[in-house]
């Protein structure tokens, strides 16, 4: 199957970022070899390919990324909708780096790319050797980014990292959850991982600009643990300052009130979030109770911090008297800031989804017809596209060693024999 089959856009009108040409893309010349398994590193390849790039997935000759085979399966026997998803604008290329003359076709593929991504554990690449040395010496314009769960420094730098563990350590699961009770994963996703390759991705942009400068690549070396202790906010400074450890506050916040996920009668959820007193004001206008923003009673945030069960009682009460639709409308009237809280049910019945095209929707020949998010962020000159949901096994090995390497048909053949290729 070429890359060109292995999956399209099903409907001829679907949004510009689905489709697009990859040669009118910012990223487009630059070539990224992707030699990572599951997401932590090889998602920044995938948004670097929505927007240009060519991206090779160096894949082991037998398996492949162990992500094919991780989530649901499908009518494709090499490929998850998992796979299907994240592997999406790649194209497949197999080559055992455990063999000599494996490592030489891969610094070959080096030598004519702009980007190495890798997450193996560190040592690893250096133990094959592939390590920044040789494919730095191999490539001075290359720029190689470097995930793995600790970093390639420090006393941990050599402990398998997974996204739940790099979540646990770095700060965040001790914040999920209800006060007083087991940890939590945020939503059973791996953050870590997605969060880490978007400080890659920039990295990767920023490395980009400065070897255009000098003509002089880079290693970037990102811990999952640290891209996720850099998005929570205020909790080092507070410590710092007072020595307070933040706890978990459930679905509310320590700032604010209220300010949570609330049960309709229809047994359903809604978000509000009332982080000033002019919100609440307009809340307490929604709800019919407008007495409650007076000064005397909650119209200050001190005031309804002070008494933050009983107000959270008050707009549960409220809220679980109306059905959800209703709950909203009278907020939206208001402006008090509220949304659904969504389950992917009422992800594709919503408007919004569909007019940003946030939900695409690709047709592989085997897997069939397989609904991805769309491409983030949205450029108004540039959009991104989806080319290909994530490729068979090797399927661009061949086209990649004869017209890329220059390698023969016969050549070609004895490295598929002694499954180096």
């Amino acid at each position: 199957m070429t890359n060109d089959q292995a999956s399209s856009p099903s409907d001829a009108s679907a949004p510009q970022h689905a489709r697009g040409d990859a040669r009118s893309l910012p990223l487009a010349g630059i070539r990224v070899i992707d030699v990572g398994n599951f997401l932590a590193g090889p998602y920044a390849a995938s948004i670097l390919g929505e927007f240009g790039a060519e991206v090779l997935k160096v894949e082991h000759p037998l398996a492949g990324d162990p992500m094919r085979r991780f989530g649901t399966p499908t009518r494709r026997p090499d490929a998850t909708l998992k796979w299907l998803s994240e592997g999406r604008n790649r194209k497949s290329v197999t080559i055992d780096l455990r063999q000599p003359e494996g490592v030489q076709l891969f610094l070959r593929l080096v030598e004519k790319s702009d980007v190495l991504i890798e997450n193996f554990r560190p040592g690893t690449m250096d133990e094959w050797g592939l390590g920044w040395g040789p494919v730095h010496a191999a490539n001075p314009r290359l720029v190689m980014l470097r995930v793995s769960g600790y970093g390639q420094t420090g006393p941990y730098r050599r402990r398998a990292g997974f996204a739940h563990i790099a979540q646990a350590f770095g700060g965040l699961n001790y914040l999920c959850g209800f006060p007083g009770e087991t940890p939590t994963l945020p939503g059973t996703v791996p953050l870590g991982d997605y969060i880490a390759s978007l400080f890659g991705a920039i990295g990767i942009l920023v490395a980009l600009r400065h070897r255009d400068a000098t003509g002089r690549g880079q290693m970037i070396d990102v811990g999952i643990y640290e891209a996720v202790f850099r998005v929570l906010e205020e909790i080092a400074g507070v410590y710092g300052a007072q020595g307070t450890v933040r706890e978990r506050e459930g679905s509310g916040s320590f700032v604010a009130v209220p300010h949570g996920h609330f049960r309709t009668r229809d047994d359903k959820w809604i978000a509000i979030a009332c982080t000033t007193d002019k919100m609440f004001e307009r809340l307490s206008v929604a709800m019919g109770q407008p007495h409650l923003s007076s000064s005397t009673l909650y119209g200050e945030q001190r005031k309804r911090l002070a008494a933050r069960d009983l107000v959270n009682q008050l707009v549960i009460e409220w809220v679980g008297s109306l059905t959800r639709d209703e709950v909203l409308q009278r907020c939206l009237e208001e402006e008090v800031p509220a949304g659904k809280v969504n389950n992917i049910a009422d992800i594709f019945a919503d408007p919004q989804f569909e007019a940003r095209g946030n939900l695409q929707h690709l047709t592989d020949p085997v897997a069939g017809e397989v609904v991805v998010p769309g491409v983030v962020p949205t450029l108004s000159a540039t959009p991104g596209r989806i080319t290909n949901l994530g490729p068979s096994l090797g399927d661009a090995t061949e086209s990649v060693m004869r017209d890329l390497l220059g390698l023969a048909a016969g050549e070609i053949a004895r490295l598929r024999q002694q499954r180096i290729i």
